[in-house]
C-alpha cells in the first residue's frame, strides 16, 4: 500500500488533542467494526498494516485513537459465507459503524443490517451492485469511497499496447466471485474490441485456482496479462507478479502495489487516497452524520507506475514519452 505521508503531523496533533479530551470527558467510547475481505493476518502483519495505513493516520489527525476513545472489532472472511457470519457478529456486538473494504465486505454488512452505518472503502461500482441508490444521494445506511471509473479500462489496455509491440491477445485475470470484477472484465473485453485485441478470460474464485488458471494464460498464447484488482487479488499480487516474471509475461494492474511487487505497470486510482478519505466518513458518522446524507466520493488522484527493472528483464523498451508521464519509475 502507498506509504507516502499525508498532512503535517503537527497540525494533526493540535487538532487531535482537544477532540480526544472532549470524548474522554464525556465518557464516550466509539466502537468501530472492520469487515475485511481476505485472510486474517498474523498479529505481526496486522500491526505493520495498521502502522502503515493512511486510514489510521487520518483517524489520529481527526482525534480518534484506538484504546483511548475508540474500540475496534476486526473480522475477516475469504468467502461470502465467512463474510456474512463475520458481519452478523459485528451487528451482535452493536458497533457504531462498520467499515468494509472493496465490494464483497460492504455487501455482506448491508445484508446483515439496515440500521448500523456502513462505510465502504475503495468499493467497485456501488450503484450497480445495489450498495447505494446513487453516488450523490446514497440513501440507506451505506456511503464511503469508490474507485470505479469505467473509462480507465480502455486507457489501461492502451498503455499496455504502447509497451508491448504488436500486442494482439491479452489474458484478463479476474475474481469470478466478485460482481464488480465481472463488470470490469466485460468492460475490458469491450475496450479490447475497439483496440483490435483479443481477450482470453482467466477466472479464479479462490487461492487454489491460481495453479491451474495462470498457466492457461501462457498456453493460450496471451501476449500480456491484465489483473482486475479486488481485495482477493490484492492478497496475491506478489504471487501473480512472480508467475508473470517466470513466464516472461508482461503484467499490468490498477494499483501501485502490483508494480512494487514486480508487475510491469499499474495505472489507476490512488488506493492510499481512497483509504484515507474513508476515515473522514467514519469521523462524520461518529459525530452524528447520516450515511444517506454523505455523497459517495470517487477517485480524484490517479497514478501511473512503471517497473523499469521488470521491463528490462522482459526485454521491453518503455517509450520515453511514457516514462515522462509516469508518476513513479521503479528501477
Amino acid at each position: 500500500m502507498d506509504r507516502r505521508a499525508f498532512l503535517g503531523t503537527l497540525t494533526g496533533g493540535l487538532l487531535a488533542a482537544p477532540l480526544i479530551i472532549e470524548a474522554q470527558q464525556a465518557g464516550r467510547v466509539a466502537r468501530i467494526g472492520f469487515l475485511n475481505n481476505g485472510a486474517q493476518p498474523s498479529a505481526e502483519e496486522l500491526m505493520k498494516a495498521i502502522a502503515a495505513s493512511p486510514f489510521w493516520r487520518a483517524m489520529k489527525e481527526l482525534g480518534w485513537v484506538e484504546g483511548q476513545n475508540i474500540v475496534v472489532e476486526r473480522r475477516w472472511g475469504q468467502s461470502a459465507d465467512q463474510l456474512s457470519a463475520a458481519a452478523d457478529e459485528l451487528v451482535r456486538l452493536k458497533v457504531d459503524v462498520i467499515v468494509g473494504n472493496g465490494t464483497p465486505s460492504p455487501l455482506a454488512a448491508k445484508r446483515a443490517t439496515n440500521t448500523i452505518p456502513i462505510v465502504m472503502v475503495a468499493a467497485g461500482d456501488p450503484v450497480a451492485t445495489g450498495l447505494v441508490a446513487s453516488l450523490a444521494k446514497p440513501g440507506g445506511n451505506v456511503t464511503g469511497t469508490s474507485t470505479r471509473n469505467p473509462e480507465l479500462t480502455g486507457k489501461w489496455l492502451q498503455l499496455t499496447k504502447e509497451i508491448v509491440p504488436g500486442l494482439s491477445r491479452v489474458a484478463v485475470l479476474w475474481n469470478a466471485a466478485n460482481p464488480v470484477s465481472a463488470l470490469a472484465a466485460k468492460e475490458t473485453e469491450a475496450a479490447a474490441r475497439i483496440l483490435g485485441v483479443q481477450v482470453q478470460s482467466v477466472e479464479v474464485r479462490g487461492p487454489d485456482d491460481f495453479e491451474t488458471a495462470l498457466p492457461g494464460a501462457v498456453s493460450g498464447g496471451a501476449g500480456a496479462l491484465l489483473v482486475v484488482d479486488d481485495p482477493f487479488m490484492f492478497q496475491y499480487l506478489r504471487r501473480i507478479a512472480d508467475f508473470a516474471a517466470r513466464n516472461r509475461l508482461p503484467a499490468t494492474a490498477f494499483y501501485k502495489p502490483f508494480a512494487e511487487a514486480g508487475g510491469l505497470m499499474t495505472f489507476g486510482p490512488s488506493l492510499a487516497a481512497s483509504v484515507r478519505r474513508a476515515a473522514f466518513f467514519v469521523d462524520k458518522i461518529l459525530k452524528g452524520a447520516k450515511p444517506a446524507d454523505l455523497p459517495v466520493e470517487q477517485p480524484t488522484e490517479f497514478e501511473l507506475v512503471i517497473n523499469l527493472k521488470t521491463a528490462k528483464a522482459l526485454g521491453l523498451m518503455i517509450p520515453p514519452s511514457l516514462l515522462q508521464r509516469a508518476d513513479q519509475v521503479i528501477e
